[in-house]
């Protein structure tokens, strides 16, 4: 069966935003163009390093390539996206993503595969065997494809890096995440 690809060439949106309070957030990669609304959920790692590299790659294209694709270093005011995200229907949970740089349209290229349980894939006759391991490989049956041009992946990556932050607060002393109803500190009983 061939794979669904959930095409966002020009979105008029894309953004990471959570459902639920902290502690207990899912992330979600929401992306629409018109009527067309997809929203794919994510690990709250992933949605952090998504942002990081989407920053890497456009510092990268302003230093190496002398800026010709007119990259900002700053977020045009008319690209902050502070707004909630749209009614969610979780379309899939992402597994592996790619990102990569399209130089012909300018634009960053974010692709978002379905999660896979591991179990399945040995023993599905329909699998290829993958060219770099031999092991057999599932088509999947979903994928989700969204371009953003510079302006609005600088935007996308600084909402996406203030949501991540926007959690519960981290223990001074030992780092992890304070629960509202307390916190059992590993490192607190030592001092």
């Amino acid at each position: 069966m061939p794979t669904i690809v959930h095409d966002f060439a020009w979105p008029d949106r894309v953004v990471v935003g959570t459902v639920g309070h902290p502690g207990s957030r899912t992330f979600y990669l929401q992306a629409r163009t018109g009527a067309q609304l997809v929203s794919v959920a994510l690990e709250k790692e992933q949605s952090a390093v998504l942002a990081e590299k989407i920053d890497e790659i456009l510092d990268e294209l302003m230093v190496n390539d002398g800026n010709r694709f007119s990259v900002p270093s700053s977020i045009p005011v008319e690209l902050v996206d502070n707004e909630p995200l749209e009614p969610v229907f979780e379309q899939f949970r992402a597994g592996a993503m790619g990102l990569g740089w399209d130089p012909t349209t300018a634009q960053l290229v974010v692709e978002a595969y379905p999660l896979i349980e591991a179990e399945a894939a040995p023993d599905d006759p329909s699998a290829e065997l993958g060219w770099e391991t031999g092991e057999p490989m599932i088509e999947p049956a979903e994928l989700l494809v969204v371009r953003m041009p510079v302006g609005t992946a600088r935007a996308f990556a600084k909402r996406t890096r203030e949501i991540v932050g926007a959690g519960r607060p981290l223990c001074p002393l030992c780092g992890t995440p304070m629960d509202p109803e307390g916190h059992v500190c590993p490192v607190g009983d030592d001092v």
